[in-house]
């Protein structure tokens, strides 16, 4: 058949489909018939309800989905005559007017853009590098017998020190009016561990037990609880107990006590170093990609077609509903996504979409698909950090979704890799704590 299709406004399209009425009818008996074998009415046998009782029952229906079906089956064998890459889904209208016989509908749609890729050789892009030091190492392992500290309590007599574990009640008041969330008893925390404000920590330091002490707190103005940000507290503090910790010994029962085989301070080290330098990895390829990816986008040119960019509010809006169903917001999952929370994925939707139609141009262009060697190579990689690495690898290669998130993070490291290649690269080595928190 002969398609015209309209250019409208950059990406859009628009073009008439026509349908012969006697197809839609056809097909709807058709179906009805077939319906009429299996359907139960009052007072019929199944099989045997008279075709008119099924029509009336269940024709609307019927002729919805046929309608459908056959658009789609029009819209599509339309499309690939016309040679469209057809994004997102069409929005179809039935026509006033048409040839007797026949319905017809305009298909309003978008295509896919063509991108322009710029000069990468003219992008200057910061490539990081990083190395585990000695210090790092001593750091984790400093973290390794914090989590297998013990505590014991202080002499009635001793003041709370930086590392105690403390048990007191409080109250706070604002303007002499006690707040939510501002009185508790019975209440532990870690003294010099951050797990308070910095003016309630240095307060409770040197307190004895038994003692108490009224002192005043101003609350950060980015403080998380917006009743109290930016105002000044009186806090009442009663030191009920303290308990200074202890922390193992490094030596060879705390490494067993790890579950490290070789049971050595030695082999100890070389384990912790083995794993921070594969978080080093994964974090300086993590790096480098993003700067590669910004360095792509900055170089290309495109329309973006809207019908993605909903689809990808859309689908982050679900996520961010199924997050607060996982963190214990009753009826999360049922209730509406405020339009000014989807607004303001909308800037991360556009350009989530547009790398990504950048990306597959790109791969398509110079064949940067994942090869089945780079695909073990990450598996294995990943796997290496479990305790049972092969089978992790059998969890992956088991599941074609699990196989499908490997592919794509291979070809983003294709991608980034092919993109370093062609600019302008400076190197920066970054320090190991650095790497870290950023």
């Amino acid at each position: 058949m002969s398609v015209t299709v309209e250019n409208l406004e950059k990406l859009e399209r628009r073009m008439t489909l026509t349908i012969a009425a006697t197809d839609i009818s056809s097909e709807v008996e058709t179906r009805l018939k077939k319906l009429s074998r299996t359907v139960k009415a009052d007072g019929f046998r199944p099989g045997k309800v008279p075709m008119s009782v099924v029509a009336q029952r269940y024709g609307y229906s019927v002729q919805y989905e046929v309608m459908n079906d056959k658009l789609g089956e029009a819209f599509a064998t339309a499309a690939n005559e016309a040679q469209l890459r057809v994004a997102g889904t069409p929005k179809i209208t039935q026509r006033d007017e048409a040839a007797e016989g026949e319905l017809a509908f305009d298909a309003t749609f978008e295509v896919y853009p063509e991108v322009k890729m710029g000069d990468l050789s003219a992008v200057e892009v910061e490539r990081v590098s990083s190395e585990v030091s000695d210090p790092a190492i001593d750091r984790t392992v400093d973290i390794l017998r914090k989590q297998r500290r013990t505590f014991a309590q202080r002499p009635a007599a001793e003041g709370a020190l930086e590392g105690d574990r403390v048990t007191i009640d409080f109250e706070g008041k604002i303007d002499g009016e006690p707040f939510a969330g501002g009185k508790a008893e019975a209440f532990q925390f870690l003294v010099g561990e951050g797990q308070m404000l910095e003016q309630f920590d240095k307060a409770v330091r040197g307190m004895k037990v038994g003692e108490s002490k009224t002192f005043p707190l101003q609350f950060p103005e980015d403080y998380h609880g917006k009743d109290v940000a930016g105002k000044e507290a009186d806090f009442l503090v009663t030191m009920r107990k303290i308990e200074a910790q202890h922390l193992p010994e490094v030596d060879e029962a705390f490494v067993k006590s790890l579950g490290i085989g070789d049971g050595t301070v030695d082999a100890m080290r070389a384990d912790v170093r083995k794993n921070l330098e594969r978080e080093v990895r994964f974090r300086v390829l993590a790096r480098n990609k993003a700067a590669a990816m910004e360095a792509l986008v900055k170089v290309s040119e495109l329309d973006v077609p809207k019908a993605l960019i909903e689809s990808e509010v859309d689908r982050m809006g679900e996520a961010a509903r199924q997050d607060l169903k996982q963190r214990g917001v009753k009826d999360a999952d049922k209730a509406p996504i405020p339009s000014d929370m989807l607004q303001l994925f909308r800037p991360q939707a556009e350009r989530r979409v547009r790398l990504g139609l950048v990306v597959a141009d790109l791969v398509r262009a110079q064949n940067l698909q994942a090869k089945p060697e780079q695909l073990q190579a990450h598996i294995e990689e990943l796997a290496q950090s479990y305790e049972k690495p092969a089978e992790v690898m059998r969890w992956y290669l088991s599941d074609r979704q699990r196989m499908a998130e490997v592919e794509a993070v291979v070809i983003e490291n294709n991608v980034a890799a092919y993109v370093l290649a062609h600019t302008k690269v400076t190197d920066k080595a970054l320090a190991f704590d650095e790497l870290m928190t950023a």
